[in-house]
C-alpha cells in the first residue's frame, strides 16, 4: 500500500485568541472598551481647548496671566444649579424652571469633593461614560461605535463635558430604552423616573416607553408590569406640589420658563417666524443671529429624523423626538434645539448606519461635525454661548 495514502495532512493552526485583557478593565467588553477609550481621547480634546480659552480669553486684552482652568466651566445655567444644590430655590431669579435631579447629585458629590466645579465636572464625565456605553449596546456593534464617535464630535457636545443636565440625563434615559428593549419594564420605570428628576425630557421618554410596551411583541408585555411606566410621573407631581407650597402656584415651573426663557406658548410657525427674523433680519448682534441659524437647522434636522422614524414605524422613538420639537417649537423663538440633538439618540445610530454604508459620508460627517465641536465648545467656555 503506498505509504502516501496513509499521510495524515497536518492540523491548520488553530485561530489566534483574542488576548485576555489585563487590569482593572478586564471585566469590560471589548466594546466597551473601544467607546470608553473614545470617550477618554475626548475628554482630552475638550480638556486641551478648555485650557487654550482660558489663555485666549483672559478676561482683559493686556492680561499677562491666564483664567483659572476652572472658571471657563462656570458658564450660564451652570450658576442657576451651583445655587440651587448650595442655598436651594429662589436664590436666583426664575430657579423654579429647573428640576432638582442635577442639584440635588451635586449637593451629594459636593459632600465628598469640596469644590463645585469640579463636582459639576465629575458628575458629567461619570454620567456621560454610562451613556456612551448604553448608546452603544443600544445601536450595538460598529454602529455603536460609531454611534459614539459621532455623539462626542457633535456641535453641542461640550455639553456633555460641562456641568449641566445632559449627561446625567442621558445616563438614566439610554439605560432605561437598554432594559426597555430587553423587557424589564421594573428597571425601565425605575431609571425613566430618574430621568424626569433631572430634565422635563423624561416625561417625553416615558411616553415613548409605553408606546414600545404597547408596541412589544411576545413575553416582554405582560401588563403586571405596566404600573411601572408611571414611576416616571412622580418627581414631577412631587416637584409641582414643593412649588405650589412654596409659591401658591400650581404652574410655577411654567411661568418660570416663560420669564426666563420666553417659553409661553406660540404657535409652531410663530416660533419659526421669531427665530428666522432674529438669524437673518439683521437686528441682533452676529454672534446671536449665528445661533439662531443653528436653532433652525436643529429644527430642521428634528423634523427629517422624525420623518425618517415615521417611515421605519419607529413609533416609540418618534414619539419621543416629536414631544421634544412640540416642546422647544412652540416658544416664542427657538431655544436650546442644537442642545436637545444629544438626546436624540436614534439621530446618532441612524447617522452611524448611514455612515458604515458609505465612506464618503464618514468623511463628510468628521469634517463638518470636528470644527463646529470646536467652535461651539469654544463658544460656550468663553462665555459667548446664546441658545
Amino acid at each position: 500500500m503506498p505509504t502516501a495514502l496513509l499521510d495524515i495532512p497536518p492540523a491548520p493552526p488553530a485561530p489566534p485568541q483574542p488576548a485576555v485583557p489585563r487590569g482593572p478593565l478586564r471585566w469590560l467588553s471589548a466594546l466597551d472598551r473601544t467607546v470608553l477609550r473614545t470617550y477618554l481621547l475626548t475628554r482630552l480634546g475638550l480638556l486641551v481647548t478648555a485650557y487654550c480659552v482660558a489663555r485666549l480669553f483672559p478676561g482683559r486684552p493686556d492680561a499677562k496671566q491666564a483664567r483659572p482652568l476652572l472658571s471657563v466651566w462656570q458658564q450660564w445655567d451652570w450658576t442657576h444649579y451651583r445655587t440651587i444644590a448650595e442655598h436651594g430655590y429662589f436664590h436666583t431669579d426664575n430657579s423654579e424652571a429647573f428640576f432638582p435631579g442635577f442639584p440635588l447629585v451635586l449637593r451629594a458629590v459636593h459632600l465628598v469633593v469640596p469644590d463645585w466645579t469640579v463636582a459639576g465636572l465629575l458628575i458629567s464625565f461619570v454620567s456621560g461614560a454610562i451613556a456612551v456605553r448604553a448608546l452603544a449596546r443600544i445601536a450595538g456593534g460598529p454602529v455603536g461605535t460609531r454611534a459614539v464617535l459621532l455623539l462626542l464630535l457633535s456641535p453641542c457636545a461640550v455639553f456633555l463635558a460641562a456641568g449641566y443636565t445632559e449627561s446625567l440625563f442621558l445616563a438614566l434615559a439610554l439605560p432605561a430604552w437598554l432594559a426597555a428593549r430587553r423587557g424589564n419594564w421594573a428597571l425601565a420605570g425605575t431609571l425613566a423616573a430618574g430621568a424626569t428628576a433631572v430634565r422635563v425630557s423624561g416625561l417625553f421618554l416615558a411616553a415613548a416607553l409605553l408606546v414600545e410596551f404597547l408596541v412589544a411583541r411576545g413575553g416582554s408585555r405582560e401588563w403586571r408590569r405596566l404600573p411601572w411606566l408611571a414611576l416616571p410621573a412622580v418627581p414631577v407631581l412631587a416637584y409641582t406640589a414643593y412649588l405650589h407650597a412654596r409659591t401658591g402656584d400650581w404652574m410655577a415651573w411654567k411661568h418660570a420658563q416663560e420669564r426666563g426663557w420666553y417659553r409661553a406658548f406660540h404657535p409652531p410657525w410663530e416660533a419659526w417666524a421669531h427665530t428666522w427674523g432674529a438669524a437673518f433680519d439683521g437686528t441682533y448682534a452676529t454672534g446671536y443671529a449665528l445661533m439662531c441659524q443653528a436653532e433652525l437647522l436643529a429644527m430642521l434636522l428634528g423634523l427629517g429624523l422624525l420623518a425618517r422614524l415615521l417611515r421605519g414605524r419607529r413609533w416609540a422613538e418618534a414619539l419621543y423626538v416629536a414631544l421634544t420639537l412640540w416642546a422647544l417649537g412652540t416658544s416664542y423663538w427657538y431655544t436650546s434645539v442644537p442642545r436637545a440633538t444629544l438626546l436624540w439618540w436614534p439621530l446618532w445610530a441612524g447617522l452611524a448606519a448611514w455612515s458604515l454604508r458609505s465612506p464618503r459620508v464618514t468623511y463628510v460627517l468628521l469634517c463638518v461635525l470636528a470644527p463646529l465641536s470646536t467652535l461651539y465648545a469654544v463658544a460656550f467656555l468663553s462665555g459667548r454661548w446664546a441658545g
